[in-house]
């Protein structure tokens, strides 16, 4: 014959509630998907074993003329009518642990120029890019949240 121990049942409870909340946390975090960053939404998708990233949305989609902004100070003059929007701006991150990647390339439209970067999975939600020239010292963060 079988007693019912209630203490048993709130033990059982008490682990299901841990590994519930436990288990999801445990595998490692993946920057793939869509990140807000000040002024803009920015897409992380694999290609050809690195990461590269393509802005999705501009907070200011249009010039004050009232034209879709593009890409004029780009230095190859053939791509100034290219449009912001779709633009791939970051490519070549690849992975050195679950959470840093490295040897990547950031593009500037708003200047035309490339900086070396790195980039940290600082939380399952919030990415630190670090985009410099030469050394990491000399460089300035970016801090991306996920769009949920």
């Amino acid at each position: 014959m079988t007693v019912f121990r209630p203490q048993c049942l709130l033990f059982g409870l008490l682990i299901s509630c841990l590994a519930a909340t436990i288990l999801p946390t445990a595998r490692a975090a993946s920057p793939i998907g869509l990140w807000r960053g000040a002024d803009a939404t920015f897409e992380i998708f694999e290609s050809e074993g690195t990461l590269s990233a393509r802005i999705v949305s501009l907070s200011e989609p249009m010039t004050a003329e009232g034209k879709e902004k593009t890409d004029i100070y780009n230095p190859d003059p053939t791509k100034h009518e290219d449009p912001i929007i779709g633009l791939i701006f970051i490519s070549g991150f690849m992975k050195k642990s679950d959470d840093h990647w490295e040897n990547g390339t950031v593009y500037d439209p708003k200047s035309g120029r490339s900086y070396s970067c790195s980039m940290d999975l600082q939380d399952p939600d919030k990415i630190k890019l670090r985009g410099f020239i030469g050394t990491s010292l000399f460089g300035r963060d970016y801090i991306w949240t996920r769009v949920n």
